[in-house]
């Protein structure tokens, strides 16, 4: 057996570290979340007799905020069960002494009962445990029947397309079609391809996502068994206290169980990683779909290059979503930021032919459907076609 390098070494550890820091910020969840409603309570006790009492009701909605927490967390903890050997051949299990409630208190400095968390180390921390908030909400916009009107926004241009473009009356058998969806998120669209009968992978590169899809696909048999309370951490912008404590049951479709997950094993898979650097073998897929995904590249001509080299000739790529450059305002990353125009240049020019566009695609992204704020996209639609040789 061949040693690792130390080059190799230093990036196993990394991942090693990442791996589990993720881990704890799944099991932090309930802490931090709690630290924001102790907050409204340590401030209302101080305001002037008269002002706690005009928000006695206030108060009673605070305590009904930390049961939606406990739900929530009950969950959080569901999610991430066995996920040490979620991969295949992969332990990433640590050594590390951990409490009764197997939380590794060490690696952050943290008291577990009163969280006394170095100053670095609490922004850490609280940052991971907003993905894991945007992971609940995620929930919702992809398993839920609240997340309906998104997924007929963002999910069903592109299935259409799909069909249009791979009828069944020129194909009869649908399992030999390949399409590859990047940037998969917790699954849905790349499920419903399958479920479709097409030969569909999904690829992911959050290990948040990863670890929610990860039970939602394999380990939710039943339709609505599970609960969460995804707005509950939002504190702004209510018309009332219940759209705050609003529930959403999950998942509406249950991927995992016998009947489903026996039809489409076959031909319904996820495949974790970078995806330069999983998706490297030419002329291998008939389909590319990517929705909220091409601006989540430091340099999107990358993403373009590799669709294109991966699909087979005459294949689609067909895309929705739009262009928030999600490196653009990082001071470490260096990011480019073509608009939609000279995009479309670049797509072209990288060999594809362009089939069909559209802009002013109206589409939203995880939003509280009761919120006051509603953030809302005019997203970029179209298809395009690598030429046959």
């Amino acid at each position: 057996m061949s040693s690792l390098g130390p080059a190799e070494e230093i990036d196993e550890a990394k991942e090693r570290a990442h791996f589990q820091a993720v881990v704890n910020a799944f099991k932090y969840y309930k802490l931090c979340s709690l630290d924001r409603i102790h907050k409204s309570e340590k401030i209302i006790s101080t305001l002037p007799q008269s002002h706690q009492r005009r928000l006695d009701k206030y108060k009673t909605y605070l305590t009904k905020f930390k049961k939606c927490l406990d739900v929530n967390n009950a969950v959080v903890h569901m999610i991430i069960k066995d996920v040490d050997t979620m991969f295949e051949n992969v332990d990433h299990s640590m050594a590390d002494a951990a409490n009764s409630n197997g939380t590794n208190t060490e690696s952050f400095g943290c008291n577990y009962n009163n969280c006394e968390i170095t100053s670095q180390k609490q922004h850490k921390m609280q940052h991971d445990v907003e993905k894991v908030q945007s992971v609940l909400k995620n929930i919702v916009r992809d398993w839920s029947e609240d997340g309906a009107a998104e997924r007929e926004q963002c999910y069903k241009p592109i299935l259409d397309e799909i069909e249009a473009r791979f009828p069944p009356d020129e194909y009869s058998n649908r399992a030999h079609v390949k399409v590859l969806v990047p940037g998969a998120g917790l699954g849905r669209l790349a499920w419903e391809i399958a479920a479709r009968g097409y030969t569909c992978q999904g690829n992911e590169f959050s290990l948040f996502m990863l670890f929610a899809s990860n039970f939602i696909l394999n380990r939710c048999p039943e339709a609505n068994a599970h609960t969460v309370h995804p707005w509950v951490h939002q504190y702004v912008n209510h018309a009332t206290c219940e759209h705050q404590l609003r529930a959403a049951a999950f998942p509406d479709a249950p991927p995992a169980a016998p009947r489903a997950a026996a039809a489409r094993r076959a031909r319904f898979s996820i495949a974790a990683g970078d995806f330069l650097k999983v998706y490297t073998e030419p002329d291998e897929w008939n389909c590319v779909a990517t929705c909220f995904f091409i601006d989540c590249a430091p340099n999107v001509i990358e993403f373009i290059e590799r669709i294109y080299a991966i699909l087979r000739p005459g294949g689609y790529w067909v895309n929705l979503g739009p262009l928030l450059y999600h490196y653009s305002d990082m001071p470490t990353e260096n990011s480019i930021e073509p608009p939609y125009d000279i995009l479309l240049e670049i797509i072209t020019d990288v060999g594809f032919e362009i089939l069909k566009e559209r802009t002013g695609v109206k589409t939203k992204y995880a939003q509280n459907p009761n919120s006051m704020m509603q953030h809302e996209y005019d997203s970029v639609f179209f298809v395009c076609r690598k030429p046959y040789l």
